[in-house]
């Protein structure tokens, strides 16, 4: 993946990002930046949506619902009385671009832009150890939409997933 970092570029010219970690790079720090980012919209980030995203944020790799149930029951404070909360907390941090949905692995991860409205990103999931990159390449998402559109299709949403090996496990025995 090293060649492809110094390759791929961005639609504003700056290196596409392949690197799970970096714009994610403590959770308190992340929550925080959505915390701002609701100021600006107008957005109410509640104690409980606050929670879940900071165990979005601190797993380092994509989280299933059912295991941040289980962290939220486990601990106290926001939604520990009241799991399925969690399931509200998910929606709307899904809903304002916040975090993402990993459709095939029925998992979600922290969106590298807490700043921007939702958008479409290609993600490339390792099948050893579970990462995943927000690859942030808006030539791909373009040249899909425009096929699509191409085709008579109108997009309303796109989720691209690839899977294979990290540069790291390819490299293991």
């Amino acid at each position: 993946m090293a060649n492809t970092k110094s390759k791929s570029k961005s639609s504003t010219g700056a290196h596409a990002c392949i690197e799970p970690t970096h714009h994610v790079h403590d959770a308190a720090g992340f929550v925080h930046a959505v915390e701002h980012a609701c100021h600006e919209r107008g957005l109410r980030l509640t104690a409980i949506r606050a929670r879940v995203l900071g165990l979005v944020a601190a797993a380092g790799k994509p989280i299933k619902a059912y295991d941040l149930l289980e962290l939220v029951r486990g601990g106290e404070g926001a939604g520990a009385a009241a799991p399925p909360t969690v399931y509200r907390a998910l929606d709307f941090l899904l809903a304002n671009g916040f975090i993402h949905k990993l459709e095939s692995v029925n998992a979600f991860v922290a969106c590298h832009h807490p700043s921007t409205d939702q958008h479409s990103v290609p993600f490339l999931i390792c099948n050893r150890c579970h990462s995943a990159v927000e690859l942030e390449d808006r030539d791909v998402v373009d040249a899909l939409d425009a096929r699509a559109r191409e085709l008579g299709f109108v997009p309303q949403a796109q989720t691209l997933e690839v899977h294979g090996l990290c540069a790291r496990c390819a490299a293991a025995p």
